[in-house]
């Protein structure tokens, strides 16, 4: 598609349009000066990334899409300020970096490394109030929007929360910029880590993948490919997505990429849409359509075809490859009752999408003790299922989207390391929704790495006694 095209495509788009759209899972705020006030300030400021950046992005996510690369996004379920710090940020991104190598072994294909970081600060809510000892408050929404404690006093929307959530995301990404090409993730180091985790008699399964991944290293290394030599294998490509759920945030970080001329949002590398704000005709979409970011979006049960086929029209109407992400989100045992209609939408309208797999948000369920928690079991039933049914219908699956942390928390059930509902008070830290820990993320990569390997050696041709 040419520069031209695209503002073709975008010239009735304003990007304060969204404004005229009906609007749900935002925030009214009382006070309207205030908010103007901080919209002001905001529009002042750097953006937080480049366009360069999301064009290359999206350049990546194009080979995800023709199945030459595998799409890997996490993080946390929404960023707390007061949980903010350089140790809790680095543990994240270094259990990213595990999670990669072991998939680009499965894969034998570069993975794409997205956090849910530096932006995703607000959360989509079920119901518009809690009850508390009989005390009914707004809904926490993140704390860009709200605070966490249950008071009536936090649970007033702030705007001044958009210059916090501004400053705690510029200093994220000045520090994972810094962890990307400081020598953090050099390859060796994180193959160390892999090897660590896999001492343990409780993950004998996965010590073979371990020391093939070892063994491929210590060729290279032998071979004279190392840090020194192959400057690729010290640094990482990494970059950041949220939800685009706080529209006034959005607007006033959007900018226009002075290469290209084309608008961008300044707020992350990739915004997605939420399952509950996909309206075709809503302010979320309207927003999202007009900027030149990687755009997702979430696909839910309730996501129909015709729905679908529109959305896909108005986000990406030139059908350019690595513009549209599709997270299907299901819960373990109905993947296979959706996901296929909607393939065979995408393949009606001849689209170009990644096709990733969120396993995380239709699997809540509340534990025996009364903590809302997913079962790392069913995790992975929704992952196997998603491989499978574009085993059946011949398409690729192209990525995972997890929510997860480098912490040591007791959120999720299951795993090697066996968390139990009895443990679920223990370190029971999450502001939101239940996060795998780094040991379950880990251990979680391994089992799609094997997906893949099987995938692979599948889709190998087979060779004749001719042909050898």
């Amino acid at each position: 598609m040419t520069q031209q095209t695209r503002k073709t495509a975008t010239q009735d788009w304003d990007k304060a349009g969204w404004r005229a759209y009906p609007r749900v899972q935002m925030p009214d705020y009382t006070d309207p000066a205030a908010l103007a006030g901080v919209e002001s300030q905001l529009r002042r400021y750097p953006p937080l990334v480049f366009a360069g950046e999301a064009r290359r992005l999206r350049a990546q996510l194009a080979d995800a899409a023709a199945g030459r690369a595998f799409l890997l996004q996490g993080g946390d379920c929404a960023e707390s300020f007061s949980e903010f710090s350089a140790d809790n940020l680095r543990d994240t991104f270094k259990v990213l970096l595990q999670m990669a190598v072991v998939l680009t072994w499965g894969a034998q294909m570069p993975v794409i490394k997205v956090g849910r970081m530096a932006g995703q600060f607000a959360k989509p809510r079920s119901a518009p109030t809690e009850v508390m000892d009989g005390v009914e408050l707004p809904s926490y929404r993140g704390d860009i929007i709200n605070g966490f404690d249950f008071t009536p006093e936090a649970r007033i929307p702030d705007p001044t929360r958009m210059l916090a959530a501004y400053t705690q995301a510029a200093a994220s990404l000045n520090l994972l910029r810094a962890f990307s090409t400081g020598g953090f993730a050099d390859m060796h180091r994180v193959q160390s880590w892999i090897a660590d985790f896999v001492g343990g008699p409780e993950a004998a399964r996965y010590r073979d993948i371990a020391g093939r991944i070892g063994d491929a290293m210590a060729f290279m290394q032998a071979a004279g490919v190392n840090s020194d030599t192959a400057h690729q294998l010290s640094k990482v490509d990494f970059y950041t997505s949220h939800e685009a759920l706080l529209l006034e945030y959005e607007e006033a970080l959007a900018r226009i990429d002075s290469t290209t001329g084309l608008p961008v949002a300044g707020s992350g590398h990739m915004i997605w849409i939420g399952d509950r704000t996909r309206q075709p005709d809503g302010a979320h979409v309207e927003f999202c359509r007009g900027v030149q970011n990687p755009i997702g979006l979430k696909c839910g049960p309730t996501t129909t075809a015709d729905d679908l086929k529109v959305l896909m029209a108005k986000l990406n109407p030139a059908n350019e490859a690595g513009r549209l992400t599709l997270i299907a989100r299901f819960g373990a045992g109905k993947v296979g009752d959706h996901l296929p209609r909607l393939i065979r939408a995408v393949q009606d309208e001849g689209a170009s999408v990644v096709w990733s797999c969120d396993p995380m948000h239709g699997n809540v369920i509340k534990s025996s003790t009364g903590y809302k928690t997913r079962a790392f079991d069913s995790i992975l039933r929704e992952v196997r299922e998603f491989f499978g049914v574009h085993k059946a219908e011949g398409t690729i699956p192209g990525g995972v989207h997890f929510e997860m942390t480098g912490k040591d928390v007791t959120e999720c059930t299951g795993g090697v390391r066996a968390v139990t509902d009895e443990d679920l008070s223990d370190r029971y830290h999450t502001a939101c929704d239940p996060r795998l820990n780094a040991s379950q993320s880990l251990e979680l990569a391994f089992l799609v790495a094997e997906e893949l390997r099987a995938r692979r050696e599948d889709a190998a041709p087979v060779r004749t006694a001719a042909a050898i």
